[in-house]
């Protein structure tokens, strides 16, 4: 379904690369988050018209590449059997082993609903340490709570 949008972003990293631009250098001057930069480039978020056009003329794509960029996608670019990559495979792992406990944790603090994905915001850093050097991501969502109907 995605299969314009996942061909443009590998089209992406290679002229990333080609451009030797990082995702933050990316994000800087179209005027977003690395995260959501690097999503929507790699097809799951939709850009506006005018981002995508920036982002466009920075990496050198077409105006239909653009209009891509812009185009509502399908979202979820993983299979849905487990993920083999053992990086995405780790993401795997803490839902697995953790995703019952947020759940709890996060409804006995908020009640019955979800935390939003929509209304969300993501950023991820390197954190120095002394045995070896740390990933840290921060995810803030909306909580939605379930309607009673």
């Amino acid at each position: 379904m995605n299969d314009a949008k996942t061909a443009l972003g590998q089209k992406i990293l290679a002229q990333k690369k080609q451009l030797g631009l990082s995702w933050n250098e990316i994000a800087a001057r179209i005027g977003h988050a690395p995260v959501w930069t690097c999503a929507a480039c790699l097809g799951q978020m939709s850009m506006t018209p005018e981002t995508a056009d920036k982002t466009a003329d920075l990496l050198g794509l077409s105006a239909e590449e653009a209009e891509i960029l812009a185009a509502i996608p399908y979202r979820g670019s993983l299979p849905t059997a487990v993920p083999t990559d053992p990086l995405i495979y780790r993401f795997y792992e803490l839902v697995s082993v953790y995703g019952t406990t947020w759940k709890e944790l996060i409804q006995e603090e908020f009640g019955d609903g979800i935390m939003s994905a929509i209304d969300y915001d993501m950023t991820l850093e390197r954190q120095p340490d002394q045995k070896g050097d740390r990933v840290k991501i921060t995810m803030s969502g909306k909580f939605l709570a379930y309607k009673r109907y």
